[in-house]
């Protein structure tokens, strides 16, 4: 290879490293850990790897190697390929960043809006029953009255959680948001 050609491949090597610094290094917004952000930033600049290949390309153990992509394939970054001919299992990391943000987000607030709208209405039948039980003094049920409102206000904002989450998932998110600005 001449002088030429091995500058020009160490400066695309030099850009590919920016990137995959930067995203390695935000990662952390997914909850993913530094070995398994460094294998995704890793692959996005590769059609595709088998486990192998990654351990070799990382110099990471297998147990580590595998709880990685296993992460990664939870919060649909890397998905597992078939190919032909091979016995061995290829991954391929997803390269539309709409995708994985919309992906990753969704799965997070739908768990959130579940579980808080799961405990508000657990603890608002609780108020209730604060409230009704004739032996609570009056102070007991404002307090409750109180507690119970609060809550039925935060609901609010997890209906909203869920219509942002309907919106992403649909599409009509981009009618107000569009992915490509016009001028």
């Amino acid at each position: 290879m001449s002088e030429s050609n091995e500058r020009t491949e160490a400066k695309i090597e030099e850009a590919k490293y920016k990137v995959i610094g930067a995203i390695a290094e935000t990662m952390d917004l997914y909850g993913v850990t530094p070995a398994a952000a460094n294998l995704y930033a890793t692959m996005y600049f590769k059609d595709q790897m088998t486990l192998d290949e990654m351990r070799t390309e990382l110099e990471m153990s297998k147990p580590s190697m595998s709880t990685s992509v296993r992460r990664l394939q939870e919060i649909e970054m890397v998905k597992k390929t078939f190919t032909r001919g091979s016995r061995k299992h290829t991954y391929v990391a997803e390269k539309n960043f709409f995708r994985s943000f919309m992906a990753f987000y969704c799965q997070m607030w739908e768990r959130e809006v579940k579980m808080n709208l799961e405990a508000i209405e657990e603890a608002q039948e609780d108020f209730i029953n604060v409230i009704k039980d004739s032996t609570s003094t009056p102070d007991i049920v404002a307090e409750a009255k109180k507690y119970y409102d609060q809550l039925e206000e935060s609901k609010t904002y997890y209906h909203w959680l869920d219509d942002l989450v309907e919106s992403i998932r649909s599409g009509k998110i981009f009618e107000f948001l569009p992915k490509d600005k016009q001028d």
